[in-house]
């Protein structure tokens, strides 16, 4: 009989950036791995992994992670400099840099990133080609959604 893994990297979302869907208009989804050094893979797996004010920046045809905070365990190496909030390399295909480039510099969009998971043992990024939304934008979306609240409740007890 082959014994159940209990480990936590087999799948599931490490952390996410709920405020995004508050504060931007997604639109394109991407996946991107991301280059980590190994003490930040085993604090990921303990979850102490922030990506609550991370986004994205293509710099010299290649795109980096930046604002996503991963706090060094206590017993991590003496030799290794350890910096939580250091910009990481994503690992994109050139055909999709170049879309992000092109609809970056023209259409005025931001990369924002909404979540980290796991995907078999490697960790990926989830983000999102976003345009910033007004305050009469937010105002709408919180009307449009406790309207729909509404009616779930009139409906409920119609029935």
């Amino acid at each position: 009989m082959s014994k159940k893994s209990n480990n936590k990297s087999s799948g599931g979302t490490i952390a996410q950036n709920r405020k995004a869907r508050h504060d931007y208009h997604l639109e394109d989804r991407y996946e991107a791995g991301i280059e980590l050094q190994g003490w930040e893979i085993k604090s990921i797996r303990l979850g102490k992994a922030n990506i609550s004010d991370a986004y994205v920046i293509i710099k010299n045809g290649e795109a980096y992670l930046f604002g996503a905070q991963i706090q060094p365990l206590n017993s991590a190496s003496s030799h290794v400099v350890c910096d939580p909030e250091r910009s990481r390399k994503l690992l994109l295909h050139r055909r999709e840099l170049n879309k992000l480039v092109g609809h970056k510099e023209r259409d005025g969009y931001t990369l924002i990133a909404t979540s980290l998971y796991w995907k078999a043992c490697w960790v990926k990024l989830e983000f999102y080609l976003a345009k910033g939304k007004k305050a009469f934008d937010k105002r709408d979306d919180i009307k449009e959604r406790d309207w729909s609240r509404e009616k779930e409740r009139m409906m409920k007890h119609k029935a």
